[in-house]
């Protein structure tokens, strides 16, 4: 997942069942989002990563967020842009209607997972579509040839040949919510190699990739101390303690640096999702308060405005002026 800023949302979710919209609440994207249907990662932006995109409707959606406007659109908008092998490029505006192709994808194996996961939230439309489902069989099929037999996990793609984390635990995502019992019991049996591949219990935490290299490099927000919460974010079991007890951990450790995330660089809106489902309103309400001001900057991205969104549709204001937030 190198270069990724955000990440995808959970299947735990404190309102209840999975895709359980609350009517009340629907995602507003004006401002990234174009006729066409494209979504940027910035507000007015010139860039559409598809990753970004689908990260930002799947939170809102499994959070309970109606998503099914701008999702269709979305769907329909870069459907057409699939490369034959089921995979997808990053894209730039070459012009006010007009958008091109300009880098490949940051890692195929969790922009599929995403691309399937957001398809299996419209069943309706699916089975009523058959380009939809064309999409959909060509990006599975392109899933399973990045499936490392040796290890049981999956490759970033077919020519960068390590695993990574984070990558492996939105395909763990995508698995666990199939609706097919054998999708389930893949879904076991990813969780079984992820833990024992990326597990490291001398240090007792995540490795980030199947590369070798890192085990040297000193860790930094992103990707390593990100990595050990993200299990939280998608409702991974095997964890080193509750789940409760994990996220208490993280936060006294990190819960300062992520909050002054902000001053220099994205804010991490999705872990101030986390902290409400966490009921921890104190951390998400400093969420509110020292991002906020970034709200459609160049450094606040369309996954950072769903979070925003669905704080505040939960009644969440920002925490004044006096409280602590460190």
């Amino acid at each position: 997942m190198t270069g990724k800023r955000f990440f995808l949302s959970c299947v735990l979710f404190w309102m209840g069942h999975a895709g359980a919209s609350d009517a009340s609440a629907v995602l507003d994207l004006t401002g990234y989002t174009e006729p066409g249907g494209a979504i940027t990662v910035l507000h007015s932006g010139d860039s559409a990563d598809p990753y970004f995109a689908m990260q930002a409707l799947l939170l809102a959606y499994d959070n309970g967020m109606g998503i099914t406007a701008p999702a269709e659109k979305f769907v329909n908008w870069l459907l057409p842009r699939q490369k034959p092998d089921g995979t997808f490029d990053r894209f730039c505006r070459h012009s006010v209607k007009k958008w091109v192709s300009c880098k490949t994808a940051d890692a195929d194996d969790s922009l599929l997972a995403l691309w399937l996961r957001l398809l299996d939230t419209m069943p309706e439309k699916m089975s009523k579509n058959p380009a939809w489902q064309k999409s959909r069989s060509i990006a599975q099929a392109s899933l399973a040839h990045l499936f490392q037999p040796s290890r049981g996990i999956y490759m970033v793609s077919p020519v960068v040949l390590h695993g990574l984390f984070m990558d492996n635990l939105e395909v763990w995502s995508l698995k666990v919510n199939g609706r097919q019992p054998a999708q389930r019991v893949e879904a076991e049996k990813l969780a079984s190699a992820i833990h024992a591949t990326f597990w490291n219990p001398v240090d007792k935490r995540y490795l980030v990739s199947t590369q070798l290299e890192q085990r040297s490099q000193k860790p930094a927000f992103y990707p390593d101390h990100v990595a050990q919460i993200f299990p939280l974010l998608v409702d991974f079991p095997l964890l080193p303690a509750t789940a409760r007890q994990h996220y208490r951990a993280w936060m006294q450790t990190h819960r300062s640096e992520w909050l002054a995330h902000s001053k220099a660089d994205y804010p991490w809106g999705v872990l101030a999702v986390l902290a409400l489902r966490q009921n921890d309103r104190a951390s998400a309400s400093c969420w509110l308060r020292e991002a906020a001001p970034m709200r459609h900057s160049a450094r606040w991205a369309v996954t950072d405005e769903t979070a925003y969104q669905l704080l505040v549709a939960k009644g969440l204001s920002a925490a004044s002026a006096g409280v602590n937030c460190k």
